[in-house]
């Protein structure tokens, strides 16, 4: 039986046409977008599509936006400008749309808003195959100016691993025929076997996503303990892979300063980073609306222009315990906070201006 209908896709619940298709036989999901919703490229159905943009962090680039119709390969660019105080940053970055969903079962997770109207919620779903390969061949021929392409950003990267299709055998591959662009691995997976085997060093970027011991207990319900994720990072750094945390969401619960003071001593008694990205929590209203766990949104207060976040001066308050923790190891190390307000940048002291997070180079 195969089932047909249009539906939605968007990192924050913005509407775009598409049409899906469910096969029962193997419970595999493919999407492909509906061929009249697309906009006209110039160059052909597979060319980069290049803007002038105006950046986050000032001035205007021209850049690329999509790879043909942009449901493989995208410019996030969902956050606006900063231009008060209770704005976001989150430097524009580039996406890798291969697949969808995870099976993790975070509470807060956004996904769970973000791919509210699929039929299979957040089970994840691979996108058509020939065509991921395609596009991803596409931008690494067409784009010259080095950049980082994000795998997990709506979907967790190590999802397919050991699957048919999955990106350790069939996309980096791909990147490691070139040495202009990096793929970044976002993850709370601790199974990096096939990573390792790929011995791709120089074309990957590792990024592991942990929380205090008992918050992560408490809400990560599905994911690898974050001491697991820790080794499994170890395993890559020893093996001469970058690598990076993002500790986020941070939640201040009754114990959260010994929480994360543990957890930054886990990680460097492991191994030292090359950046470290965190951030607190964020409620999107469709988040909440649609997570089945609402427990987490009690610590939710203050509003930004990407949803709720706990108040000022308690993320002030972890934050500035966090840095102090890390600069005790690590004075040079990168930090930065992730979709944190122009306000708690000015307050914390540093210059978003020069941010070097997560999902850049």
């Amino acid at each position: 039986m195969q089932l047909k209908f249009d539906n939605l896709e968007g990192g924050t619940g913005d509407m775009s046409p598409a049409s899906c298709s469910i096969a029962d036989a193997n419970k595999t999901f493919d999407l492909e977008p509906d061929i009249t919703s697309l906009r006209i490229k110039n160059g052909g159905p597979l060319s980069c599509v290049y803007q002038e943009i105006e950046t986050v962090l000032g001035g205007k680039k021209r850049m690329v936006t999509d790879v043909a119709d942009g449901s493989i390969i995208t410019l996030f660019d969902k956050t606006p400008i900063p231009k008060k105080d209770t704005d976001v940053i989150c430097p524009h970055f580039m996406e890798l749309k291969w697949a969808n969903g995870c099976n993790f079962d975070c509470s807060w997770c956004y996904l769970n808003g973000t791919l509210r109207f699929r039929p299979m919620g957040k089970k994840p779903y691979l996108k058509n195959k020939e065509k991921i390969i395609s596009h991803i061949e596409e931008y690494l021929r067409t784009e010259t100016e080095p950049s980082v392409l994000n795998s997990g950003e709506l979907s967790d990267s190590l999802v397919y691993e050991g699957k048919s299709f999955s990106l350790s055998k069939d996309i980096i591959p791909l990147f490691k025929e070139q040495d202009r662009h990096k793929l970044l691995l976002v993850s709370k997976s601790a199974n990096v076997s096939s990573i390792l085997k790929s011995e791709s060093q120089k074309s990957i970027i590792a990024s592991f996503s942990i929380n205090g011991l008992p918050i992560a207990k408490r809400w990560e319900k599905k994911a690898p303990s974050p001491d697991l994720r820790i080794q499994a990072a170890k395993q890559l750094s020893d093996a001469g892979y970058k690598v990076r945390f993002r500790i986020d969401p941070m939640v201040p619960i009754r114990t959260w300063k010994k929480n994360y003071s543990d957890l930054v001593d886990l990680v460097y008694q492991n191994l030292e980073p090359e950046r470290i990205t965190f951030g607190s929590l964020r409620g999107l209203q469709s988040t909440i609306n649609f997570c089945p766990d609402k427990s987490w949104t009690k610590y939710l207060d203050e509003r930004s222009n990407w949803g709720l976040k706990a108040p000022d001066e308690v993320r002030l308050e972890m934050y500035t315990l966090l840095i102090d923790k890390i600069r005790e190891y690590d004075s040079d190390v990168d930090i930065a906070m992730c979709k944190e307000t122009v306000g708690m940048w000015r307050e914390i002291g540093m210059d978003w201006k020069k941010i070097k997070c997560n999902c850049t180079l």
